[in-house]
This record gives C-alpha cells, structure tokens and sequence, in this order.
C-alpha cells in the first residue's frame, strides 16, 4: 500500500513538471513568435502634425508590431537637433533651405518633393471686417510670424518685400511696427491668433483651416504669394532605413496625396 503511495506521488510530480515545463516552452515559443516592437522616429515639420498622425495610423496598421514616433517642430529646430545627433528615421521639412543643409552635410538620403503648401493671413475673427485683404495687414494692433530663420518667418519677409512694389515701399516697415512677437513655428503663430493674443498673422493654408471658426483665412495674391515646397527624406543613419523607405512610399502614395489634398495641402506646380 505504501509503495502504491509513494508511485502515486511520483506520478504526480511528473505530471506536475511536465505540465510546468510545457507551459515555459510555451511562453519562450510565443515571445520568439511575436514580432519585435520597433519605433519609426518621423522628424516633422510643425504643419505636418495632424495629417501625418492620420497617415501613421494607416502605416502601423500595415506594419505590425511599428509604433510611429512623431517630432513635431519647426524645420530649423529638427534639423539642428538632427545636426547635434539625434536619432531619426526620416524628416519632412516645410521648406528645401534646411533639407538641403542635411544634405551637404551627408545626413540625409535623396530628399524629393511630396507636397506644397500655400501661406495666408489669419485675422481674429472679431477683426475680419477690418482686415479682407493682404493690403489690409498694417490695420492689425498686433502682428504675430514666424522668426527669419523658420519657413513660415522666411516666407513672410519675402511676401512683405514683394508686396512693397504693389503697396508701397514702406509697406514692410508699416507691418513689421505692428509686429507683437515672433514664434518657433507656424502653429505657435495660429495659436496665438486663435486665442486672441493677436489680431493677425502668416500661415500655411493647412493650419489655418484647422482653426475655422476662429480666425478668417485672407487669401494672399497669387503674384505676391511664395508657395512653400516640402521635401522628405531617409536620415543616413537611420536605426529603421527599410521603414523609413515604407514611410516615405506612403506619403507619397495616392494615399497620402489624398490625405495631404483634405488637409489643406497643394500639388506642386511645375515652376
């Protein structure tokens, strides 16, 4: 009887071990199935933002086990941090300035041209009746843009140097005294605006809508305007280079032209 016991037990702790070591062979079998997280870091320029969030949804749904990491900021700014060694897989940059200051580095990849954008005035909504054309800007108490050395802040001082030859030569001087502050990029500016700590301002049409019912969008003549390019590439030393490559052939789909189209974005005209 005894014996019978101590074979019964046995028996059990057998079973016991062999369930247990199932269950680890298991789990080690199911971590080396699952596919490895990664995260494609994506520099960006401010304006960006909101469309690509949408397109990084599409992107992590075709990539399992892809987190998209954004970097929202000015182009300036990413590219300085990109230039002092911060790890990124791919910049889209609002203008070809700071792309091209990459690429004579050897920092980027055969950056390319996927979108253009087109610079307006925002008036608070309660000085519209004020301010219905570009002509109109030195009304403003309070001017916000971009500082020189971001797109929006270089775009602005060349629509103001070309307006003076259509309003006059002092037409720069008349908004630049106007002039509240200058911001790190171009949501800071429509910010500013939109929560009425300015009165007017230049951005990008695709910012703009994005705060309809708080600001008015003037439109800029076609012949003073500066329509911003935005070129995108690989970083050289990309943790992620086949990623970034999925990434970049996303945005320039007919996918994400869709998506640029409905944000507020252009196709480039041949120039």
């Amino acid at each position: 009887m005894t014996n019978r016991i101590r074979r019964s037990s046995s028996a059990a702790r057998l079973i016991f071990l062999g369930a247990a070591w199932a269950l680890l062979a298991a789990r080690s079998g199911g971590a080396a199935a699952a596919p490895a997280s990664k995260e494609l870091l994506v520099f960006e320029a401010a304006s960006l933002k909101d469309v690509f969030a949408k397109l990084a949804q599409r992107f992590e749904k075709d990539n399992a086990g892809v987190k998209v990491v954004a970097n929202a900021a000015g182009s300036h700014e990413l590219r300085t941090q990109i230039e002092h060694g911060a790890a990124a897989d791919v910049m889209a940059s609002a203008d070809r300035k700071h792309m091209d200051e990459l690429l004579s580095a050897g920092l980027v990849v055969a950056p390319s041209v996927f979108t253009c954008n087109e610079p307006v005035v925002v008036v608070r909504a309660a000085l519209a009746p004020a301010i219905k054309t570009l002509a109109d800007l030195p009304n403003a108490e309070r001017i916000v843009v971009g500082v020189p050395d971001v797109p929006i802040g270089a775009y602005t001082l060349q629509i103001l140097k070309k307006a003076a030859t259509k309003y006059g030569a002092d037409f720069p001087a008349r908004v630049e005294a106007k002039v509240a502050s200058r911001e790190l990029n171009v949501r800071q500016v429509l910010a500013k605006i939109a929560l009425g700590e300015a009165d007017a301002g230049v951005v990008y049409r695709s910012d703009a809508i994005t705060a309809r019912g708080k600001v008015e969008i003037v439109t800029i003549p076609a012949d003073l305007n500066v329509i911003a390019d935005y070129p995108i590439a690989a970083l050289k030393a990309a943790p992620h280079p086949d990623l970034a490559r999925r990434w970049i052939d996303l945005v320039k789909s007919s996918e994400g032209a869709a998506a640029l189209r409905d944000a507020g974005f252009s196709a480039c005209a041949a120039r």
